[in-house]
């Protein structure tokens, strides 16, 4: 972690030319070189038209100076803000006079991982500044800004608060290990452990629609050689991204595409025909198909509308594991008459262009009816967060199997680790280094 006894200073703008920069400073000495700079005194909250000297008191440039005193500032400590014109040169200029000093340059999401460090926040709010500042779109950011205002947050801890409250319960049942549970109240832990899984079942679901939101999601391109799965790619990007030939095993690698539906980004990943054989190049890009289906939320599966029994079964054990499958038959303008559409499966030709826009209305209808339904409001999640959900849950359902048998200790035991599962989305329970990663990821000036 960073000695908070400096004073860090960055500049808080995008990057290149701009109306308006802003040199954000924070730290103890940050109102003394603030006024410095600003060649004047700076009251708290008030905006100060200052000429901003360099030590030999030049002008480096006009603007606005603004102090934050702490507690009561983003970080929590004394902040000031220096608005000049968004020149690079004069941002830069700013930020090398502060060094001179005292200050040091912030490192990247320094500013956030303070706020943090002061409780002006907790982790997964934090997390959010990031979010918001990277969302591609208006659900994206207003499931950001959800996040950022605490939805989440506040969701996760009365969870953990009903997981403390089960676990004082169990151990205090544990002190009267001669009586029987049910004489201690076990119906009553049941309940609230029956309770607290439905809770963390539905905030888990809640969350990956949030990741969904977040990075968008993840559909991997699939079929046998020559069933056009490079084409249909092409024809859903609306550009030729993919070479396609009559040649089998064209594909030898996977290629991502992203489109947007109703706001939401799907990224789509063609991938190497899935047959037996091959040479080596190609068993490789097959290697890479299978471990994109791994983290896949969506196979769409592409086959020959010729003949969609080929390679069929082969297709079906690959992505047995995949949440969503949608099957695609292509190359329906070589049939006779084109067979009607069900739920699962739809009839184009990434040639002429017959049924895509059926194909884009089911992609749409996959990639935004989850988020729709989130139950407790939209707020962005990451895959951080999904995974503790996860094992926050497994040990929960572990719990109750040791409920089950009358293990108090095993039961308080899973429950700790439950609790602690949830700590982590918080920052309650976070190893420095896990906070090391998630602030690197952040914007310098964050």
């Amino acid at each position: 972690m960073s000695d908070t006894t400096d004073t860090i200073v960055a500049i808080a703008t995008a990057a290149g030319a701009g109306g308006v920069g802003i040199v954000r400073l924070s730290g103890p000495r940050a109102h003394a070189i603030g006024e410095t700079i600003s060649a004047r005194a700076l009251q708290p909250r008030h905006a100060h038209h200052a000429r901003f000297l360099d030590a030999d008191g030049g002008v480096i440039d006009d603007g606005i100076a603004v102090s934050f005193p702490g507690p009561r500032s983003f970080t929590g400590e004394d902040i000031v803000e220096l608005q000049a014109h968004g020149s690079p040169v004069v941002l830069q200029q700013l930020v090398a006079r502060a060094c001179a000093l005292g200050a040091r340059h912030a490192r990247p999401g320094e500013f956030s991982e303070r706020a943090f460090l002061n409780e002006r926040m907790d982790l997964a709010q934090a997390e959010a500044i990031a979010d918001l500042i990277a969302a591609s779109d208006t659900r994206a950011a207003r499931a950001a800004r959800r996040s950022l205002d605490g939805v989440f947050s506040q969701r996760v801890d009365a969870l953990e608060q009903r997981l403390s409250a089960l676990r004082v319960h169990v151990e205090a049942a544990i002190d009267f290990a001669d009586e029987p549970l049910d004489t201690l109240g076990g119906d009553a832990v049941r309940e609230q452990l029956a309770q607290s899984q439905a809770q963390l079942s539905t905030l888990l679901a809640d969350a990956e629609r949030g990741r969904k939101l977040r990075d968008g999601l993840h559909a991997v391109i699939v079929g046998p050689p020559n069933a056009g799965k490079s084409s249909l790619l092409n024809a859903l990007a609306g550009s030729d991204r993919a070479i396609v030939t009559d040649i089998a095993g064209t594909t030898r690698d996977t290629l991502h595409e992203t489109i947007r539906l109703d706001g939401l980004e799907l990224t789509l990943v063609d991938t190497a025909g899935l047959r037996d054989g091959g040479d080596a190049i190609e068993r490789e890009g097959m290697r890479r198909a299978h471990v994109e289906l791994e983290r896949a939320d969506l196979a769409i599966v592409v086959l020959d509308g010729t003949d969609p029994t080929r390679g069929r079964d082969a297709l079906e054990s690959a992505i047995a594991d995949v949440p969503r499958r949608l099957w695609i038959h292509n190359k329906s303008d070589l049939l006779d008459a084109l067979p009607a559409d069900t739920d699962t499966t739809v009839h184009v030709s990434a040639r002429s262009g017959a049924g895509l826009d059926a194909l884009h209305l089911r992609l749409r209808a996959l990639a935004t009816g989850d988020a729709l339904a989130a139950s407790g409001g939209e707020f962005s999640a990451r895959a951080r967060h999904v995974e503790a959900l996860q094992r926050a849950s497994a040990h929960a359902e572990a719990a109750k199997r040791e409920l089950d048998h009358e293990r108090l200790e095993l039961v308080a035991e899973e429950l700790r680790l439950a609790h602690d599962a949830l700590g982590e989305i918080t920052g309650r329970i976070s190893p420095d280094d896990l906070l090391g990663r998630i602030f690197s990821t952040f914007c310098i000036g964050k």
